[in-house]
């Protein structure tokens, strides 16, 4: 017989589904055969941080007919942290251990993995606003320009009023990314009831500051709007008005490196302040890290015209995060929150601080960070970093989820979808789970719909891409398996993203071609109706704010999941397949509402169109 001896993800072997708060207690139960004549079982477990393993006896729990036995222990974390854990059992022939060899699941191996158990302060919170609701990106150049003369531009700024391919092509060697499509506020404003129609409740803009490139991650002065974007004036009408239809804005930190060409560094300079190029004797000269001064200095991934910033100098920290500084002028505005570029890159000092400080001035702002990979056990600056167990990070973008939803809709393996989920779900935090940002693409990846139903860009150059777009029929595809991506994007736990464009079916690879102008009075009408539908089915359901995920079947091309709250219950089946399928339901999911995407064809089972998602209100019986 095949014996599963312990399933963290299920309650008959631990209490609690996933991460627990400091002083929690939850129980571990492991089933043995009897036949191995177990003497007892120990609890192997130990913080990351401290190689002292605690070693704690189960009892024992009783039969289970007459071969199996159950070992129960209660257990309380009192620190938070990140855990590992195992058990070893004893039997006349020695001790052995049960450990994890894959989707959680134990065996009597010793050969597997410990479990991570993540333990988050008692008294972390994520604001309430944000959960429930809709993320929208904005690339700000590139939105919608609202017509206005533009005043105090530098005159090494090129300004378009197509809206056709972005340059990429190098001159000397090197992209200036100097040419403009003068999106700014007031055009961001003038779209507002827009972005109302589609449910959002948050605007999440790249960056805003005064900088010399169009993606302005060259920051060049943080206490200053880009004066392209308009004044302090209008970005503050931009918040008033937008706060007025429920929507925050939040704004993309970028601490880890600043401009070339800024008043800090001053390269070029264009600022009658003395950067720490030009002296050591600037104020700004211990921001940075030079080898050989002036001319080779630590750069943001070798690109000269990002100067690494020492984020733990003294200085620096009391600039951006002390007060009166950066991040307090701007949460002063109105804004709610900031998502910060590249926070592995950034050190514990200054999240910690950047946390206090953002804190400090509004509990509810939203601090995002942007970690490609699962941020609950990360390491970067030869450590193991603590993003999410209550002292630094809200949340974070949720780049496994999103390589979960585009890899299964792009191949149809539908297998092992729900590991993929339920791995981040365990390893999270609830509050983190509750906030994080779901998206499937954003400014710095290729656009969702060609990843989709376009040929791959990889290892193609940019002349190459800059010729591309989807044919009829390639389009016509895309914008099916588009839906299915965003049907599941909008039911997974967490807030779903959506990168401007998205919705109408923008297309490009990736920087620049993913970063076009969004063509307005050109959408694709089919996937935004699609859009504002599940914008509607969010803004009414209490199941997708913080209902639990339970994973009903991935295999053959299809994926089906249930989110549920007490008195709620969301289905969602989706078909990759290129045929119908009827989905049967068990009994007691008999009598659901098709809310979209499929119809009931009786008995409670609903048929699906081929590459198509279909969301159904189960009804809930007590």
């Amino acid at each position: 017989m095949h014996y599963i001896p312990f399933n963290s993800r299920s309650n008959l072997h631990k209490e609690k589904f996933g991460a627990m708060q400091e002083g929690e207690t939850t129980y571990f139960r492991v089933v043995l055969p009897r036949r191995l004549q177990c003497s007892g079982v120990t609890l192997v477990i130990h913080r990351d941080d401290d190689y002292n393993f605690e070693q704690i006896p189960f009892f024992w729990d009783g039969m289970q007919g007459d071969n199996e036995e159950w070992w129960k222990v209660e257990y309380t974390a009192k620190k938070a942290g990140l855990y590992w854990y195992r058990f070893e059992y004893t039997t006349p022939w020695g001790k052995s251990q049960i450990t994890n060899v894959g989707n959680s699941i134990g065996a009597l191996s010793g050969n597997g993995e410990d479990w991570q158990l993540t333990v988050y302060d008692k008294n972390f919170a994520t604001p309430d606003w944000i959960k429930g609701g809709i993320i929208y990106q904005i690339f700000p150049d590139r939105f919608n320009f609202s017509g206005e003369k533009k005043t105090d531009v530098p005159t090494d700024r090129v300004l378009r009023t197509d809206r056709g391919c972005p340059e990429f092509k190098a001159v000397n060697g090197i992209v200036k990314n100097n040419d403009y499509f003068c999106g700014d506020f007031k055009g961001i404003e003038q779209k507002l009831d827009y972005l109302k129609s589609l449910g959002i409740s948050c605007i999440y803009l790249n960056p805003i500051f005064e900088a010399h490139s169009n993606h302005r991650y060259d920051t060049a002065d943080y206490t200053k709007i880009d004066s392209l974007l308009g004044s302090e004036e209008d970005f503050e009408s931009l918040i008033k008005n937008a706060d007025k239809l429920g929507i925050k804005i939040i704004l993309d930190g970028v601490f880890s490196h600043t401009g070339a060409d800024s008043k800090y560094f001053n390269k070029n300079n264009r600022y009658d302040s003395i950067g720490a190029y030009n002296s050591k004797d600037s104020e700004y000269f211990s921001w940075y890290k030079f080898a050989n001064y002036p001319d080779k200095y630590d750069c943001w991934w070798g690109i000269k015209i990002l100067p690494e910033v020492n984020e733990s100098d003294e200085g620096f920290l009391e600039y951006v995060l002390g007060e009166n500084g950066v991040i307090e002028k701007w949460l002063s505005k109105g804004i709610g929150g900031w998502r910060l570029d590249v926070a592995d890159e950034l050190p514990d000092v200054f999240l910690d601080k950047l946390r206090n400080t953002v804190k400090n001035k509004n509990p509810e702002a939203l601090i995002i960070g942007e970690v490609w990979e699962d941020a609950s056990n990360k390491y970067s600056y030869s450590q193991r970093r603590r993003y999410l167990i209550g002292d630094q990070l809200d949340s974070v973008m949720n780049y496994p989820f999103a390589k979960t939803v585009m890899d299964f809709v792009r191949t149809a393996k539908a297998e092992g979808f729900h590991d993929k989920i339920l791995t981040v779900l365990e390893n999270y935090p609830k509050p983190v789970v509750d906030a994080l940002m779901n998206h499937i693409g954003t400014h710095d990846t290729a656009r969702a719909l060609t990843v989709l139903a376009g040929e791959s860009g990889d290892f193609k150059d940019k002349e190459w891409q800059s010729r591309q777009s989807l044919n009829s029929e390639q389009k016509s595809k895309g914008i099916k398996l588009m839906k299915i991506a965003s049907a599941i994007q909008y039911t997974l736990p967490g807030v779903p993203s959506l990168y401007y464009g998205d919705e109408v079916g923008m297309e490009g690879y990736s920087d620049p071609f993913n970063r076009r102008v969004y063509p307005w009075g050109e959408e694709n009408t089919e996937l935004l109706e699609w859009y504002k539908t599940l914008g509607n089915i969010r803004k009414n359901s209490k199941a997708l704010k913080d209902g639990k995920y339970k994973a009903v079947s991935d295999i053959l091309g299809a994926v089906a999941y249930i989110r549920e709250s007490e008195d709620e219950k969301l289905m969602l089946i989706a078909n990759r397949n290129e045929e119908e399928i009827v989905y049967y339901m068990p009994t007691e999911m008999h009598g659901g509402e098709v809310l979209t995407g499929g119809e009931n064809v009786g008995n409670g089972n609903v048929r699906i169109p081929p590459l198509s998602a279909a969301i159904v209100k189960l009804q809930v019986r007590i």
